[in-house]
């Protein structure tokens, strides 16, 4: 790999690698929640009607603990918050590998998640605190490329725990998260937040005693941004509902061992890709990269729907997918950071948060009921559509920003 490629990522504050190591540690023990739908349906017994409601419910209750993790982001110590909600997703995660699976079970793991989603808005708006603008995308890009690196032997490992040793995953769960508080709450020492006084940055300053929705009024576009970011989380959560899904119905039992495969290499694919794409679209607008996500998913899920049954190209539409995947999480966080002022950070990635739970959960419902009542071609039919819906309006959006936002565009 180019040392241009790797030395991209030097530079940055002490904090900033904690906290991407900290993700490093708990994404290796990250076996439990891609597998879920595979949980609902293999262990438990459950159609894919009740798979769907199940996973929508669990979305739907999780909206409060979202606009909670906004506010506490805003107001308390992000990197306090990281650790209290860390030590609760630790106990649930013991607790679920210590008792037989049952419907328990899946309330503690909803209690994990939703506390893993609820520091969320502490973890972006900390990095964003830390980071400069200009340095922003190095920042995110290097955590997520951490926590991918983490996930390549998590998501393997878990194919393969998941028909014995199902409980081994829920405890190693457990203890990575912990490690990872235990690393943060040590090491990540100093959170002053930079001074920042480049003209880019004017859009930055504090706002404090406004609310976020007179922010909003008057930064629309952040609105459409979400919905559009939104519609890309619904669309990538079909990877962990449909796919496995027909995995189980063109393979049977084989297919968690290569549900657990393919994810492997998406991994795999992030952790090559995401310096080489950081490096090549850093002159490219968020909106932009955007679309780029949006028609690499799309073109994947089709590669996915004709060659139905052929194992080695599932394995084409991970990557192309990934290409995607990548390309979009470049866009997300700088995208709202830059935009929005300091002061409010927190609460927007909260709304961000809420916003992508309530899409994906009512979607999800909706693709449940269709997968059910008609054919796997007729459903993927229907997402593919639905994804040049969003892509047409992701295309309005980069239109629009570079006239609202000048100042993010001079060079």
């Amino acid at each position: 790999m180019n040392i241009n490629i790797i030395s991209q990522y030097k530079g940055l504050r002490r904090e900033n690698y904690i906290l991407c190591f900290g993700r490093l540690v708990t994404a290796m023990g990250a076996m439990v929640r891609p597998m879920l739908t595979m949980i609902l349906s293999q262990k438990l017994g459950m159609n894919a009607v009740q798979v769907a409601w199940v996973t929508a419910l669990m979305g739907i209750l999780s909206i409060p603990a979202n606009l909670i993790g906004g506010k506490m982001a805003d107001r308390f110590s992000k990197k306090m918050n990281i650790v209290y909600l860390d030590i609760v997703s630790v106990v649930c995660y013991i607790i679920c590998g210590l008792i037989p699976l049952s419907g328990k079970s899946i309330v503690l793991m909803f209690i994990a998640s939703t506390c893993q989603n609820m520091e969320n808005p502490s973890y972006n708006s900390l990095t964003a605190d830390i980071t400069l603008t200009e340095d922003r995308e190095r920042g995110y890009s290097l955590q997520y490329l951490m926590g991918n690196l983490g996930g390549v032997m998590a998501s393997a490992v878990a194919g393969f725990m998941f028909r014995n040793y199902l409980w081994l995953a829920f405890l190693l769960s457990g203890i990575s998260i912990g490690i990872s508080s235990v690393l943060i709450f040590l090491f990540v020492q100093n959170i002053t937040p930079v001074k920042d006084i480049s003209q880019k940055a004017v859009y930055q300053a504090d706002r404090h005693g406004e609310s976020l929705w007179t922010i909003l009024r008057e930064n629309r576009l952040i609105l459409l941004y979400i919905l559009t970011a939104s519609g890309y989380g619904a669309m990538y959560q079909m990877y962990n509902y449909l796919v496995p899904m027909d995995l189980v119905r063109l393979h049977g039992d084989t297919g968690a061992v290569i549900y657990g495969t393919v994810t492997s290499v998406n991994c795999i694919i992030v952790v090559i890709f995401t310096p080489i794409f950081t490096k090549l679209l850093h002159r490219f607008s968020e909106p932009v990269k955007t679309m780029y996500g949006y028609l690499m998913m799309l073109f994947g899920y089709g590669i996915f729907l004709v060659f139905a049954g052929h194992i080695s190209f599932y394995y084409v539409a991970m990557i192309v997918m990934t290409w995607g995947e990548v390309s979009n999480m470049l866009a997300e966080s700088p995208y709202l950071t830059r935009r929005m002022p300091a002061s409010h950070r927190g609460r927007v990635h909260g709304l961000m948060e809420v916003t992508r739970i309530g899409v994906m959960s009512g979607y999800q419902m909706l693709i449940g009921v269709i997968y059910k009542n008609s054919t796997p071609t007729f459903t993927w039919i229907i997402v593919l559509m639905t994804g040049a819906l969003f892509l047409g309006l992701t295309g309005i959006l980069a239109v629009k920003d570079k006239r609202r936002y000048k100042n993010l565009y001079r060079v």
